[in-house]
């Protein structure tokens, strides 16, 4: 099959690096300077699964190119408009889009973009950032994409998708139960994120400070609330999983929304904690720990918006 991965990043680059490294055909559809980056030296993978560097084959918006057969879609949400007018020229009636961002408002404006039967379920566990280099670092054992048709459909094509990503060294799994795990994943990451970069810093001295768990637990309780009022599939003991999986993380774990912060980058704050307080303000759930998490990320967008503003006043006189 063909795969057009949407980015050479974190995301991207690693399971796409790791499907070329199976032997698979894909694609890069990335930005002029990364194209000329990645000309230069290569895709370069270091990872706690082996390291692996090669030459991708690249495209950018303006590429002519068939279509293609499946699109991981490894965008940042604030990127997600444009990020679907640069893939459409590639994307045929057949093409299956596996949506990889966190969250779930994406799924709409991706299933009115392209039809909602070529939009599938898709969602990512994995620590890894590009260093100064442009490289790809994965540092922690998690690195799993998980895949699946909505409504437990079985399909051929979803066959063929497994077939193609089956035998690589990162981990792809296919579920049968795809809205529950991107929901769950969507509770974690909005718990995570949230309290990592409102405290400033890594899980495990949250965890470990007094009160500190008691805190997570609430926001993961808030969280759930307003995902069962709104109908989401969750499952009644997720919270007591998470909180599982919270104290086996890392000690040093950060969230990529923290590590953004710490950057000066754009954060993915609206599309998370926001939209969930969206759905909250729709069923009249309070929802103070969010609001405070939210708060917080808005202070920082703003700060980030004068900053740049600043900047550029500076460079026009």
């Amino acid at each position: 099959m063909r795969i057009l991965v949407l980015g050479a990043g974190g995301v991207g680059g690693y399971f796409g690096g790791r499907l070329v490294e199976k032997g698979e055909d894909v694609t890069f559809l990335v930005r002029a300077n990364r194209k000329k980056q990645l000309e230069e030296n290569g895709l370069v993978i270091h990872s706690v699964h082996g390291d692996y560097s090669f030459q991708p084959n690249l495209i950018t918006a303006e590429s002519s190119a068939e279509v293609f057969d499946i699109v991981l879609f490894s965008t940042k949400s604030y990127h997600l408009n444009n990020a679907i007018n640069d893939v459409k020229p590639f994307v045929g009636d057949q093409t299956v889009i596996i949506p990889l961002l966190n969250g779930i408002a994406h799924l709409n404006p991706l299933k009115q973009a392209f039809g909602e039967e070529q939009v599938i379920g898709g969602l990512c566990f994995i620590e890894t950032t590009l260093n100064e280099n442009g490289e790809v670092v994965q540092t922690s054992k998690a690195a799993r994409l998980v895949f699946g048709e909505f409504h437990s459909k079985e399909t051929e094509r979803i066959k063929r998708i497994a077939n193609a990503f089956n035998g690589s060294k990162a981990d792809f799994v296919h579920s049968n139960q795809i809205e529950r795990d991107m929901w769950h994943k969507y509770l974690f990451i909005t718990v995570m994120s949230g309290v990592t970069s409102l405290i400033r810093v890594p899980i495990g001295p949250i965890r470990e400070s007094d009160g500190g768990s008691a805190i997570i637990r609430e926001l993961f309780e808030e969280c759930a609330n307003i995902m069962r009022a709104y109908g989401a599939p969750i499952s009644e003991n997720i919270v007591d999983e998470h909180m599982k999986s919270i104290d086996a993380l890392g000690y040093k774990m950060k969230s990529s929304l923290q590590r953004d912060m710490e950057k000066g980058s754009l954060v993915e704050g609206d599309h998370l904690q926001g939209y969930l307080l969206e759905l909250a303000e729709k069923k009249a759930i309070t929802a103070k720990l969010l609001k405070l998490v939210y708060q917080n990320i808005k202070v920082y967008q703003k700060m980030q918006q004068d900053h740049r503003n600043e900047k550029s006043e500076r460079l026009s006189v």
